[in-house]
């Protein structure tokens, strides 16, 4: 999963891993059972894409959603993950104003740049991709940015508010809706692939290898 609200230290290992990968002009993103997270997705979805674009953004439950085509265009945005977990105060002070009228706040690519995989990347998913994995699997279609091969997601993804209710648990409580940019809710709607190939438990057990991930090297063959 992508842990931490913002994620700071797994976003840069994210692009540490991108880069230790070197000069590649394929690249597969596994998210088979990455059940989601925080906002540390964001950095993947940047590497999808050149510039800044929009991905979406989580509406209060209690507010309307008439006019949210003209609205949105107005929400301010989060388009990048700080470097070090010394200026999160830094994202507290431009957002507080959002966050205290309930605004919403669309995530948008960070601009990282050209990548040479650019337009030959496989996203591989099963039934327990979930809720922020789910975003980057979304947005990827949305775009064109990327095969989807595997099974359909789990269709689970809401905003949420954590409280500690002692022994080390947490109590969550869903608070709004996740819209992507062209307004898809993935609440309750799994994403379907666009290469079905079902997980075989008997495959696996045999050592007949891993049947998703070589399809998924096929497309990016082909």
């Amino acid at each position: 999963m992508f842990p931490g609200m913002v994620g700071v230290n797994v976003a840069n290992q994210i692009s540490e891993a991108i880069a230790g990968l070197g000069k590649i002009d394929r690249l597969i993103i596994d998210l088979r059972g990455n059940t989601g997270g925080g906002i540390a997705a964001l950095r993947v979805m940047s590497f999808l894409t050149p510039g800044r674009v929009p991905v979406g953004f989580a509406l209060d439950r209690r507010r309307s959603a008439a006019n949210l085509e003209a609205e949105k265009l107005g929400f301010p945005r989060f388009s990048r993950i700080p470097p070090s977990a010394n200026n999160l105060w830094l994202l507290g002070l431009r957002f507080a104003p959002a966050m205290l009228s309930k605004k919403p706040i669309v995530l948008e690519t960070e601009g990282l740049g050209p990548m040479p995989f650019h337009g030959r990347v496989v996203v591989l998913v099963d039934r327990h991709t979930a809720s922020a994995a789910e975003m980057i699997v979304a947005f990827a279609r949305e775009n064109n940015l990327a095969h989807i091969v595997g099974e359909k997601t789990a269709g689970r993804l809401l905003s949420a508010t954590s409280v500690k209710v002692g022994s080390g648990f947490r109590l969550a409580l869903p608070t709004g809706v996740y819209y992507t940019w062209k307004g898809s809710i993935l609440e309750g709607t799994p994403i379907e692939p666009d290469l079905l190939v079902e997980y075989d438990w008997r495959d696996r057990r045999l050592g007949r290898g891993n049947r998703q991930l070589e399809c998924a090297m096929d497309v990016l063959r082909g």
